[in-house]
């Protein structure tokens, strides 16, 4: 008898073994590959659908609560990991993927135009709104078109248009998805590889050469001094002055014909620098000085989250140089002005004794990492809620629109992210833990959805109408997609994985993003997500009020 109860009564017990029952069927489900495809986690939704058809339920108020802290922590932990590359890659290719997803939003309010004179009146005006809003998975638009019907006075219950075509909205975009991959017969593994070349080209990572100076008028000149001629970035790691060993110069240290240097710069100032000192040359400079050594080291110290590498003196107090920054793979020019965080690994130059000095001072403590820094997670959840619960008033609209509880700690994760340390906060995740949170919360939120429409669903779908309604969904979803799609690949040359990411993006949806991710080996979708996901919130809102306004 208890254990029937356990799945037939509400109870903490019955949530917690309702939802691991489904997220357990549906991830095992979803590794089932039809040819070189399957579903991932998407499954989820359809156990969920599944189970409650059959009359497992959960508690409402419960459900909606799990649904959207599941996406929360799912959105912010995403937007932590693509915070720190997000601007330079907006400034890049922001218009671009924002203009696609205008092209999709407004390819989607024409597609249902078109539907609602099509079929002449077998679906009314409001209902084909929320029909629309379910198959762009975007609930705050189908709240906005029920608070613009409930100003005109208008009940009509468009949510069951909403559910009913939610489930298949979120099929329909990876549907699409995988069809513009066989139009264009796309290689993932190639399109992987052209996507890792282009990041490592637009960040300019850090290369090494070595010079002997041939340049007269920079003779007796400091090595300060040759930097504000040039007013190019670059480092001298080591040198060798008139058959001295070699040593690690200051920025007062001056400069001599003859003198050999090590120089760390960026590939764009390679060419200018060499022509500026005088000619490369090749030296072993290990044979110079044995005591001159190169080791990594880890920031695992708080009290250095933040700060600049010129602050921390360590050419004056320790007598070496830090060259080279790897930050999340990439590696950077160690300029002054660079500021470090928790997580990065430094290259220092110097002797053993004042490499081990400066170990004590930046951590290199792996211990460190591991463990997990929930202040920045919790803090950035509350102020992303706030900042998406901020009413934004536009004119003549019948109500003001908001970021939401998923566009908020969207952008906060961002700032966050790419600013946190400015304000002493440690925002470094090992990618495991990162990805283990996002996978939680997006089982948690399909889990919820497939089990707040599963009971309604198939009694639906099996009505002439409810038919309709996931014909009419499944097309508004779809067809802009995949034109789209088509654009971004034939107009843009976009790479196949950033595509995927403005079409999750532009469909607010996070189940998309999800497989998109799955399929690929970096960050590409979930930056192109996160950078049209603001901009098609706002849409999406402004569009359904708009539409309901116009024509009702």
């Amino acid at each position: 008898m208890w254990f029937i109860n356990l799945f037939t009564q509400q109870s903490v017990a019955h949530t917690i073994i309702i939802y691991a029952l489904v997220i357990t069927l549906g991830v095992l489900l979803g590794k089932i590959k039809i040819g070189t495809f399957s579903l991932g986690v998407t499954f989820v939704l359809f156990v969920g659908i599944a189970v409650a058809h059959f009359g497992f339920s959960v508690d409402p108020m419960l459900l909606n609560f799990i649904k959207e802290f599941g996406l929360i922590i799912f959105i912010f932990c995403l937007g932590i990991q693509v915070g720190p590359s997000f601007f330079s890659y907006f400034k890049q290719d922001g218009s671009k993927f924002n203009l696609m997803a205008i092209t999709m939003v407004g390819l989607g309010i024409i597609t249902t135009f078109i539907f609602y004179f099509a079929l002449q009146g077998r679906i009314t005006f409001p209902m084909i709104v929320g029909v629309m809003s379910g198959a762009v998975t975007n609930t705050p638009g189908l709240g906005a078109a029920q608070e613009a019907l409930r100003i005109i006075g208008n009940n009509e219950p468009i949510a069951l248009g909403y559910a009913v075509a939610y489930p298949l909205g979120v099929i329909a975009v990876i549907a699409a998805m995988i069809t513009i991959r066989l139009i264009f017969r796309i290689d993932i593994n190639k399109e992987n590889e052209l996507a890792e070349q282009k990041a490592k080209n637009s960040i300019q990572q850090p290369c090494h050469l070595t010079i002997r100076m041939t340049n007269a008028a920079l003779n007796e000149k400091t090595v300060l001094q040759c930097k504000q001629l040039i007013g190019r970035q670059f480092i001298i790691s080591r040198m060798q002055s008139g058959g001295t060993e070699a040593f690690i110069p200051a920025g007062d240290t001056p400069l001599h014909i003859g003198d050999e240097m090590r120089v760390v710069c960026t590939p764009a100032d390679k060419e200018a620098i060499l022509a500026f000192f005088g000619e490369q040359i090749h030296v072993e400079w290990e044979k110079k000085n044995a005591q001159l050594v190169s080791r990594r080291i880890i920031i695992t110290q708080n009290s250095i989250n933040g700060k600049a590498i010129g602050d921390l003196h360590l050419r004056t107090a320790y007598g070496l140089n830090i060259t080279r920054v790897n930050r999340s793979g990439i590696d950077l020019l160690a300029s002054p002005e660079l500021e470090l965080q928790v997580g990065d690994r430094v290259m220092v130059v110097g002797e053993l004794e004042a490499i081990a000095k400066v170990e004590k001072l930046l951590g290199n403590t792996l211990k460190r990492l591991d463990n997990p820094h929930i202040i920045t997670l919790f803090l950035g959840i509350f102020l992303g809620i706030i900042v998406g619960s901020i009413p934004i008033y536009f004119p003549n609209a019948p109500m003001p629109a908001k970021l939401g509880l998923a566009g908020g700690p969207l952008i906060v994760a961002i700032l966050i992210g790419r600013f946190g340390y400015k304000l002493h906060l440690i925002t470094y995740t090992t990618q495991s833990a990162n990805l283990m949170l996002r996978e939680i919360g997006i089982c948690l939120f399909l889990a919820s959805v497939g089990l707040a429409s599963g009971d309604k669903f198939v009694e639906t779908v099996l009505t002439t109408d409810g038919l309709i309604w996931i014909g009419v969904g499944a097309a508004i979803t779809f067809l802009p997609v995949l034109i789209t799609g088509i654009i971004a690949r034939l107009a843009l040359k976009l790479n196949y994985l950033t595509i995927m990411g403005i079409l999750a993006g532009a469909s607010t949806n996070p189940t998309a993003l999800a497989y998109a991710s799955a399929q690929s080996n970096n960050d590409h979708p979930a930056i192109a997500y996160s950078t049209v996901y603001p901009l098609t919130m706002f849409l999406r809102i402004i569009c359904a009020q708009f539409m309901i306004l116009l024509m009702m």
